[in-house]
Formats: structure tokens, sequence, C-alpha cells
């Protein structure tokens, strides 16, 4: 499997565009500049079959609807947050003076968390991992042994916990239980950020390091 990083928006969050050899692909977080996304997954020859959203905060899904129309591929949000698409206070765009207030049309299909998810001929294992938000997941590719895991675990450094639904703990303890329980080689591509492993932030994450559970 192969992947591209495109850092969108204001705020720099980073969509994913992961693809297999018959260069069917899945578009993760569109978060904003859906032309510009639009245009790689042209440029690359891609064949869309699933839209996943690691959350539903703005900056991860603010060009979800253009990219779904143009693609007409289906979206999957975790339960806890299928309200947050079409409220701007709960996505937090109403917070955020340098963006327009979001509001995006319903997911079309619903994750649980801990389920082995299948869209065209990936499967990968779904990761609740709340805290940052109360719908956090992580997408976890055991074979490629890379993870998505969109504001939870970032080079050095963690997701905010300071807006609706965050919970510092429970970010921490979803990070251990979830994330650092996978191999140390794992790649973990992350909402905002370069990319690391989970064994570097084993190692020297220092938000990570002294805390028990």
């Amino acid at each position: 499997m192969e992947w591209k990083q495109l850092t969108v928006g204001p705020v720099q969050a980073n969509c994913y565009l992961l693809w297999n050899g018959q260069r069917e692909a899945l578009i993760i977080d569109p978060g904003s500049e859906a032309d510009r996304i639009n245009q790689e997954i042209e440029r690359l020859g891609l064949k869309p079959v699933a839209i996943l959203l690691t959350h539903a905060h703005f900056d991860h899904i603010g060009a979800l609807d253009e990219v779904r129309s143009r693609w007409k591929a289906p979206v999957y949000l975790h339960k806890e947050e299928l309200e947050w698409l079409g409220d701007p206070d709960l996505n937090g765009s109403s917070f955020f003076p340098m963006v327009q207030s979001i509001a995006m049309n319903k997911a079309d299909h619903v994750l649980k968390g801990g389920q082995d998810l299948e869209a065209g001929f990936f499967t990968c294992q779904v990761l609740h991992t709340p805290g940052h938000s109360p719908g956090s997941v992580s997408f976890y590719f055991k074979e490629s042994d890379l993870v998505v895991s969109g504001d939870a675990l970032f080079m050095g450094s963690i997701g905010r916990t300071d807006l609706p639904g965050g919970d510092h703990k429970l970010l921490l303890k979803s990070i251990h239980n979830q994330l650092l329980s996978l191999d140390e080689e794992t790649l973990v591509l992350s909402g905002h950020g370069p990319t690391t492993t989970i064994g570097e932030e084993m190692d020297s994450n220092p938000f990570l390091n002294g805390f028990s559970l």
C-alpha cells in the first residue's frame, strides 16, 4: 500500500490518501482545500472507495462534501460524533474566526470502534481513541504496519483536550491502551505535523513518559 500526506487549511491539518496496486484509494480527513485534494486524486489516477474520518473537528471535515460529491465515496464516522458534522458549535468551527462555520451532510456509515473495517480491497482495524474528542478513532493497517492516529498522537506531543468533549486523562489512557500496544515499528500518520513511529513516541514523547494508568 502507498500513501501520500496533504497538509491543508489554516491550521495545517493532514489529509491522507492511501491506495493499493489496483489504484483503489481511501481518503482520510479531507479537512480543507477540496480542489487540491481532488486534483491530486486525479493526478495519481486513484479510484476512491471510502472517506474515513478520524473525528469531526472542522479542520478534518471542511472539504468533506465537495470531495464526497466528486467521487461518490461513502463516509465513515464514529457514532459519538454523528451530530458534529452539521453543528458548528460541536465541530469547533464557530470558535475560530479564521474559518467559516462548517456544516456537512451526514455520514453514510457508523463506526463503533474495535471492529474491522472493509472497504474495497482494504481492511483496517478501527481503534477507538477518545480524549481529544469523544468519537476519535485511529485506523490501524496491520499488514502495512501503519496507523492513522488523527489528533490523538503526534510526534513529541498529543492532542489538545480543551475543546468540547475533551478529556486529558482519557486521551492518555487511549494512547497507552490502543496505540502504544502496537508494534514499535508501526508508522504513525498523525493529524498534524510529521510522521513518527510508536517506538519513537514511547521513548521520547514528554507527554507519555511517567504516566501511569
